[in-house]
């Protein structure tokens, strides 16, 4: 990739410019893109854990959370639609549940309608929650995205639009 001059060098510039030395016969292309996409995930991730820990709860139980909160009123799913959303096992979605019940943040109750089945809905104090977990969040990733002016930060998330629509093609 081309650097740009205002441009400073970044770690992933080291990676590359070794293995233009040991191997210049490799196109490093897409490393230097993957390689940055994964150290800014890691780094926002650790932003982004820091912005929920205020608010007592981690990236994950967020997740639960903000998956209730954005199905609408009345605020409930299934422990298996939440599951699928999230990508989570039931073992690993019922430990989640657990602590953001104890919290008082949602709670569990028969499904009316599946007589083997469980609804999750937020609490009040859940919602409170989520809505200023979810703007707590936003402001760390708009600081982030303040680096770029709007054309190119709408520039970037077509971009990675596109990229991410190409790795999800069988």
């Amino acid at each position: 990739m081309s650097e740009r001059p205002e441009q400073r060098k970044d770690p992933v510039d080291a990676i590359i410019e070794q293995w233009a030395t040991v191997r210049p016969d490799l196109d490093t292309t897409a490393m230097e893109v993957f390689g940055r996409v994964g150290r800014l995930s890691l780094a926002m991730g650790d932003r982004m854990a820091k912005a929920y820990a205020k608010f007592g709860i981690s990236r994950g139980e967020f997740d639960v959370l903000a998956t209730l909160r954005r199905s609408g009123e009345p605020y409930t799913l299934s422990p298996r639609q939440l599951s699928a959303t999230l990508m989570l096992t039931t073992g690993g979605m019922t430990g989640r549940l657990d602590k953001l019940e104890r919290a008082g943040l949602l709670r569990r109750s028969p499904d009316p309608h599946d007589r083997r089945g469980l609804r999750v809905t937020l609490t009040d104090k859940g919602l409170g929650v989520v809505d200023e977990a979810v703007a707590a969040g936003l402001a760390v990733q708009t600081e982030a995205l303040s680096a770029l002016d709007a054309d190119r930060a709408a520039l970037l998330a077509g971009l990675l639009r596109e990229l991410l629509a190409g790795t999800e093609r069988p």
